[in-house]
């Protein structure tokens, strides 16, 4: 259970602190030169903004079934969280923050869905051990990402570096293109427009959820 007194970035700090202590520094370069290519590729400022129309989607959640953004809009203001997948502990952190605070994402009268290109397989592992209470979507090939301004590729000489740590994405992903979304979160209102956004293309950065929590409309 995660400490709802602790901010989440100090838990990821604690994450890049721990990792910085036990990998190379030469290992380690290879994943800071990723972030400072995908920040310069200027894909921070090309994300869907706030009050722009979010695209509707339908993807299939962990046991398959199809849903749709339209059917959860009709019920209440929506909290997406795109995020990388089970392999990444910063995603899962953040998820387990989510999880935590869904009561209250709740209360409010709001719904949330995480949203990733993993495969539903890999959704229904993530949901089971980390007891995440609302749907895990599969994004394939990061199309809805796409339409969000969050998707890209991950670069060749980043490909070589995830395959020698054993984390496997064309495996996990289903597919052999190595895209990826940027982390990110929305709050949608009723009526698909864009209420909050932000996305980092540094993947240790992630936004407050009970900060994001502060822009869903009042009941």
């Amino acid at each position: 259970m995660i400490d709802l007194d602790r901010r989440l970035q100090d838990q990821l700090d604690e994450i890049t602190a721990n990792t910085r202590n036990l990998v190379q520094p030469e290992r380690l370069a290879i994943s800071e030169q990723a972030v400072t290519d995908l920040f310069a590729s200027g894909i921070e400022e090309r994300i869907l903004p706030t009050g722009a129309s979010a695209p509707e989607f339908a993807l299939p959640d962990a046991s398959g079934r199809l849903v749709r953004s339209s059917d959860l809009l009709a019920l209440g203001p929506l909290v997406v969280s795109f995020f990388r997948g089970r392999w990444c502990p910063y995603c899962m952190t953040e998820l387990e923050a989510w999880r935590d605070l869904y009561p209250v994402v709740r209360e409010s009268g709001a719904l949330l869905v995480g949203i990733s290109p993993q495969t539903a397989r890999q959704n229904d592992f993530t949901a089971s051990q980390h007891g995440i209470p609302f749907p895990l979507l599969q994004d394939a090939h990061c199309d809805v990402a796409q339409q969000f301004g969050l998707a890209y590729k991950v670069p060749p000489f980043h490909q070589r570096y995830f395959r020698s740590i054993l984390v496997n994405i064309p495996f996990v992903n289903g597919d052999e293109s190595w895209t990826l979304p940027l982390p990110a979160t929305y709050v949608l209102a009723q009526d698909g427009t864009v209420l909050y956004a932000e996305a980092h293309a540094d993947f240790r950065v992630r936004p407050e959820p009970g900060e994001v929590l502060t822009y869903l409309p009042r009941r």
